[in-house]
This record gives C-alpha cells, sequence and structure tokens, in this order.
C-alpha cells in the first residue's frame, strides 16, 4: 500500500534521506510516493496528475537533486512555472531539500533585476526555475542555453495554458535537446495537455493519484444570500472567527478591489492582489499575508497561483469559480499538512444548479449552512475578551494599573465603573448597529433545509395509481438511492412531493427527464398545491 510506504523504500541516496529528515517529512505522499520510483530509473517521461498541496515539487525536485552532475557548470534542468511567486517557491524548496550537495538553483522571472539573473547564469547553474516570458527573454538574448538539458518540467501545465502560455512553452521546447527526459505536472487532464505530450514527449508513462479531489481536513459549507449581501455576509464570518486568517476569492479584479476597499473602510487588515498590481507591490502584499502582517488577502485565480500557506483558516468563494478545477485549486489551500480548515461558498439562488455541478465533479459534500447572526458574533466577541481579561489576570499586573482601579473603586459603585469601562473600550466593537441587515432566500423557488435537503415535485399522483411505497419503488428502480433518503411523501391527485438529500436531487430529476421533454421531476415551488 502507498500509505505504508517510507522515504527509504524510494531509491534515495542517504544524503537525500538525511535532508528529508532535517525538513520533518516523515513518509511520502501518494504522488511522491508514484513519481520519485519512476524519474530514478530515467527511461520514460512521465505526465503526473496531482492538485496544488500534494507535495509535487518534492516529488520532482528529490530525483532532480540525486541525477544532477555536480561536476559540470551546465544547465541540466529547466521548471517552468505560471508564475513568479510558484517559481520562487519551488527554487526555495528545492534547495531547502539539496542538503550537502553543491547544487546551484537560481530562479528567473519578470519583474526582477535582470542583471542579477545574468550574473548568477554566468556563473554557472544546474538548475533553472523560471516563467516562460523570462526564459525565453534569456533565450533571445543567448544568456540561457538549454540545448543540452537533461530534464524539462512544467510544472502545473494546465495553469500556463489557461494563462496562455503554450505558444512560449512550445517554443522553449524547440530550444531543448530532443533526448531529454519530460516531466508535465497537471491538476487537471484538458485536451490541449493531451496534445501537447502528444506532439513533444516520445511516449510517457502517466501517474494518477486515486484519491478524493478535496482534502478530509477541510469542511464544506455554503451560504445561499442575495448578492449584495455578500459583503455584509463576509464580514459577519470574519468577526465570528478567533483568528481568521484566510484568503478570499473574486471572480473580476474590479470586485477584487471592491471587497478590499470595502473591508479596510471598516477597519480590517486586508490586503488584495490582481493582475494590474505591479510585481513589486504583489510580492510586498504577499510577504505580509504570509507573515500574518494582515490576516485576509482578497484575489483573483490567477493572481493567487503560487501562494502556498499551510496554517490558512478559511478559504472564501466571494464569487463562486467558473468551474469545478478552479474549486478544488481553491479549496485545496486549506486543511494542509495537518490543518483543519474551512472552506465558504457565496452563492445566490440562481448558481444553485452550479453549485451541485462542482460538488458532483469533486465527490464531496458542501453543506449548506445560515449565515452567523448579529446576537452570536457579539456573544462570540464578549467569550474573546472575557478569555483575554483572564488570560491578562494570570501574568504579573503592573502596579501602576492597580493604584488606578483603586483610585477608580473608590470614586463610586465598582458594577458601574466597570460597566463604564467595558463601554468605554468596546461600544464601536460590541456595537449590533455595526451589522447590516441580510435577508433570508430560497423562501421562493427551491426549498432547501439546515441539513441540505431538497423539496422536489412529482409530476405524478393518485391519478396515476400511485401511492407512497410505489413511489418510493419507482424512484429507487432509476436511481442510486436508499429508502429512508425518501422523507416527507405527500402524493396528492394529480402530483406528489417527497424530500431527499440534495446530492441525491439533481440525479433524480436527470433520471426522470425524457428526451426532448420537462422532467417529470423537478424542484418544488410553494406555488404548487399546499405543503
Amino acid at each position: 500500500m502507498v500509505e505504508k510506504m517510507t522515504f527509504n523504500d524510494l531509491g534515495l541516496s542517504e544524503k537525500v534521506l538525511e535532508a528529508i529528515n532535517k525538513k520533518g517529512f516523515e513518509e511520502p505522499t501518494a504522488i511522491q510516493a508514484m513519481t520519485i520510483p519512476v524519474m530514478l530509473r530515467d527511461d520514460t517521461n512521465i505526465i503526473a496528475q496531482a492538485q496544488t498541496g500534494t507535495g509535487k515539487t518534492a516529488a520532482f525536485g528529490l530525483p532532480l537533486i540525486e541525477m544532477i552532475n555536480t561536476d559540470s557548470k551546465a544547465v541540466q534542468a529547466l521548471i517552468l512555472t505560471p508564475t513568479r511567486e510558484l517559481a520562487i517557491q519551488v527554487s526555495e524548496e528545492i534547495n531547502s531539500l539539496k542538503g550537502r550537495k553543491n547544487i546551484r538553483i537560481v530562479p528567473i522571472y519578470g519583474g526582477q533585476s535582470i542583471d542579477e539573473q545574468l550574473r548568477r547564469l554566468k556563473k554557472g547553474v544546474h538548475i533553472v526555475v523560471g516563467t516562460p516570458g523570462r526564459v525565453i527573454d534569456h533565450l533571445n538574448r543567448r544568456t540561457l542555453k538549454i540545448g543540452g538539458i537533461e530534464h524539462l518540467i512544467l510544472d502545473e501545465a494546465d495553469e500556463m495554458l489557461n494563462m496562455g502560455f503554450i505558444e512560449d512553452m512550445e517554443e522553449i521546447m524547440k530550444h531543448t535537446n530532443p533526448g531529454k527526459r519530460t516531466l508535465l505536472f497537471s491538476a487537471t487532464m484538458p485536451k490541449r495537455i493531451t496534445d501537447l505530450a502528444r506532439k513533444y514527449m516520445d511516449g510517457y508513462e502517466l501517474l494518477k493519484v486515486k484519491e478524493q479531489l478535496t482534502t478530509s481536513l477541510t469542511e464544506q459549507i455554503y451560504f445561499e444570500v442575495k448578492a449584495s449581501d455578500k459583503f455584509e455576509a463576509l464580514c459577519r464570518i470574519i468577526d465570528i472567527e478567533d483568528d481568521f486568517y484566510g484568503l478570499v476569492f473574486c471572480r473580476t479584479k474590479m470586485d477584487v478591489d471592491s471587497v478590499s476597499s470595502h473591508l479596510v473602510d471598516r477597519g480590517y487588515d486586508a490586503e488584495a492582489i490582481h493582475g494590474d498590481i505591479s510585481q513589486a507591490q504583489r510580492e510586498r502584499t504577499l510577504n505580509k499575508f504570509r507573515k500574518q502582517r494582515v490576516n485576509i488577502l482578497i484575489a483573483t485565480d490567477v493572481a493567487a497561483r503560487g501562494i502556498d500557506i499551510n496554517n490558512l483558516t478559511h478559504v472564501i468563494n466571494y464569487s463562486l469559480p467558473q468551474d469545478p478545477e478552479s474549486y478544488v485549486h481553491r479549496i485545496g489551500r486549506t486543511g494542509r499538512a495537518g490543518n483543519e480548515g474551512t472552506a465558504i461558498t457565496f452563492i445566490t439562488p440562481s448558481e444553485y444548479k452550479q453549485l451541485m455541478f462542482i460538488q458532483r465533479f469533486a465527490k464531496t459534500d458542501i453543506k449548506k449552512s445560515r449565515v452567523p447572526k448579529v446576537k452570536d458574533i457579539i456573544n462570540a466577541k464578549k467569550k474573546k475578551i472575557y478569555d483575554d481579561l483572564s488570560a491578562i489576570l494570570e501574568d504579573e499586573i503592573n502596579t501602576e494599573y492597580y493604584n488606578w482601579a483603586k483610585q477608580l473603586l473608590g470614586d463610586g459603585d465598582p458594577t458601574e465603573i466597570l460597566a463604564a469601562t467595558l463601554n468605554y473600550c468596546f461600544e464601536e466593537e460590541l456595537n449590533p448597529d455595526a451589522y447590516g441587515e441580510i435577508k433570508e432566500v430560497g423562501a421562493k423557488g427551491r426549498q432547501l433545509d439546515q441539513q441540505g435537503k431538497a423539496r422536489l415535485f412529482v409530476a405524478l399522483g393518485k391519478k396515476d395509481k400511485l401511492n407512497p411505497k410505489k413511489l418510493v419503488d419507482l424512484i429507487m428502480s432509476k436511481v442510486k438511492v436508499k429508502n429512508r433518503e425518501i422523507s416527507d411523501i405527500q402524493v396528492m391527485d394529480n402530483f406528489s412531493f417527497i424530500t431527499v438529500p440534495f446530492d441525491k436531487a439533481e440525479k433524480i430529476m436527470i433520471s426522470f427527464k425524457e428526451k426532448g421533454q420537462k422532467s417529470l421531476i423537478s424542484h418544488a415551488k410553494k406555488t404548487r398545491g399546499k405543503q
């Protein structure tokens, strides 16, 4: 079993194993256990399908460290990444794994001084990690020679394709040694990836981790709110948590700017990144976020590529992602490295079907929840204040404060004085009027309860010789659903109602839809019958 493997079983040298132990790695991830032995064989190209956060850098970095010839000063491996942040992180990760081996690694990317890159390249490097644009820049200047490389690694190849780097990737491949080994890492496997592989890889071994796309350590919930109430819902989620540290994803640059500026206006420590922000500002912002000098980062999907932080408490989909792959990428940023995390998605009523499609693709469970009520937030804040005061009481308090307290208590009623002190310190923070109203949605149209149930309308009734048992048998004959999962059955003369788990609702409706006709079963509406 892959789970029982250790790094000792993968064919790595003692020096590399020593570096792994110093890093604190105990056992390989699934993609590492699959990739490392195949790379060390050095007899085939590889396509590896793995998600962000699965340890893929070590999966290709450790074998590279073993195979680099330190006696040569020539570039022996080129690693392409979609973003500068990922290029830096990959470079730093491989540096941290090389141990005592004298391997020179350089990241090259736009926004960094090209003179510095030129100096390092002239000294001789073994591994170059770069973004496609800057690599092509060096190729055109003839300051980077990759005609003799032994390994080409395309990290997050699907993202490079999505960002429009296909022509750059092909141009770079033309400059490489035909006899090299190519390793292509991709979270998804669209046709463009397989087309690229057929064109530039002379045969390959496909490695795919057979595991659920999303981590079991990530709790996934969604809130159904009006678009105009999303910001208020976001503030409530942040406020009810003791130590919120999270990424907030928006679909557009305009949304990112709007959400971040409104958060700052309300006193939150928030920053934003998107494609229009300069590289220098982007790097400063990410550095502040990593060091938790700001605890909220608002980003677009593309701008967030390469952000690899293990201790995020939350990922919030302020805007529903456009496809399931993006959802998986987003929420995979929490619940890492053994830490628990929460992924929250905001949807409007019209986006429910898209969320169900994402849920089916990700093979996961996204539970419906309610936006925290104002009174619950105020109570949570009071509890935190109480806990903080209790912690202070355990430490030694400056005598000046004792003397001041005695003076205050000597002038009036202790309870009134403490109440006045709390009011003075926390009036703004504990003011319920600081929160706007959030209206309940979903009362009309599709009906879902707190446990993620869906109420369905069935266009068959007693006139069709239907009774509750026959209706259940009919549904079970077409859909894999358990008897006990169908509840609250009402059979009327011309139609019926049932309640089922929402993950079964879509399957049931699809199964009862004939080509060119409406489905016999659909989401219930309050205008239908008297429920």
